[in-house]
């Protein structure tokens, strides 16, 4: 039973977000979710700092004075054109904290100025960043919320189509992996969901996939080859339009082998781990993710687990659909031959 708080709190999301446009100019969306997510609180003994990661501007998140073992990449959401770390560091904070990590929260390239793969490239820029200031795979988290969700989904494709190293672990909460909105709770949990609409998903996939086919597993991840993936830990509403994108993301990773563990929470909604100084089920996942990785890294180090990459499957080249295709021929057509930061414009239409 979900709590009385949490109840209010999705009638008055539900209210307010059914009056606001959904083409509302841009700069207004990312000055509204960065003026209010930077109001949110840091957890006690947290503090940010900036950090250049391999050319992405970026904040580490972790306790004063000390430097933890862990890391844990955080991509943040936004339908890949908006969100920040003034508007996530609260909640990443919360998190690090939990996970008893040292976070980092990159500023990766949003659409529609910077859109797919740039984003992708600069996820990949800030793992890489991480292998270069010491911290092995089987210490090093990745996840992130809703668009950074599937963005980290897309990353773990990449590291692995690479032959680099894995992380230990992906944290995926509510993530947006079918850009196409073909799952049933697009219709069904319409009336549900306070969050999102419908309409958006198309809007927003159109705005980042620059081109690409939306099917594309870079693009839409659930479309992707999950063989090799580490052990994903995945928690979504039960009332969010896109509860299909994580359910059948779950049933997928595990007929591919992989380690995963699903938590839909009855009555909550998309991202809902994000509203935690009002809501206590977000707290409680704070908690529960934490014990998940402290778990999942405990028993990566266990099992001296330090590379899934050495049969590493292709996922499709940039630049073309999810179906079966011949190998790239033209150098651009492959993500691993493009430097990271480097401006993606003709990357997407390749291939």
């Amino acid at each position: 039973m979900p709590s009385i708080r949490s109840r209010l709190f999705k009638e008055f999301f539900r209210w307010r977000n059914s009056r606001l446009p959904l083409d509302r100019p841009i700069v207004d969306q990312r000055s509204s979710i960065d003026a209010r997510g930077g109001k949110l609180p840091m957890a006690p003994g947290i503090q940010a700092m900036s950090v250049d990661a391999n050319g992405v501007p970026a904040q580490w998140l972790d306790a004063r004075d000390t430097r933890s073992g862990r890391a844990f990449l955080y991509l943040h959401g936004g339908g890949y054109f908006i969100g920040s770390c003034r508007s996530h560091r609260g909640l990443v904070s919360h998190l690090a904290a939990a996970c008893r990590a040292r976070a980092l929260l990159p500023e990766y390239r949003l659409a529609p100025e910077n859109p797919f793969p740039a984003g992708l490239l600069d996820a990949r820029a800030a793992y890489r960043f991480l292998l270069a200031q010491g911290y092995p795979p089987h210490r090093i988290v990745v996840g992130g919320e809703s668009s950074g969700g599937g963005l980290a989904l897309a990353l773990l494709y990449t590291l692995r189509d690479e032959r680099m190293q894995m992380p230990a672990a992906a944290v995926l909460l509510s993530p947006w992996t079918d850009l196409l909105g073909t799952g049933n709770s697009v219709r069904t949990r319409a009336s549900r969901e306070p969050w999102l609409r419908a309409p958006g998903i198309e809007l927003l996939a159109n705005r980042y996939r620059n081109g690409t086919p939306t099917d594309h597993p870079f693009v839409s991840p659930l479309y992707g080859d999950m063989h090799g993936l580490p052990p994903l830990l995945i928690h979504a509403g039960d009332d969010e339009i896109i509860l299909d994108d994580s359910t059948r993301l779950a049933a997928k990773a595990a007929a591919a082998g992989v380690d995963v563990t699903l938590k839909v929470w009855e009555g909550l909604w998309h991202a809902f781990p994000a509203f935690y100084p009002w809501v206590p089920e977000a707290r409680r996942a704070h908690r529960e993710i934490g014990e998940w990785v402290a778990a999942t890294l405990q028993k990566e180090t266990d099992d001296d687990t330090l590379s899934r990459c050495t049969q590493p499957r292709r996922s499709a080249p940039v630049g073309g659909a999810s179906q079966p295709r011949p190998a790239p021929t033209s150098p651009s057509s492959r993500l691993d031959r493009v430097p990271d930061r480097q401006p993606a414009g003709g990357l997407a239409a390749s291939g």
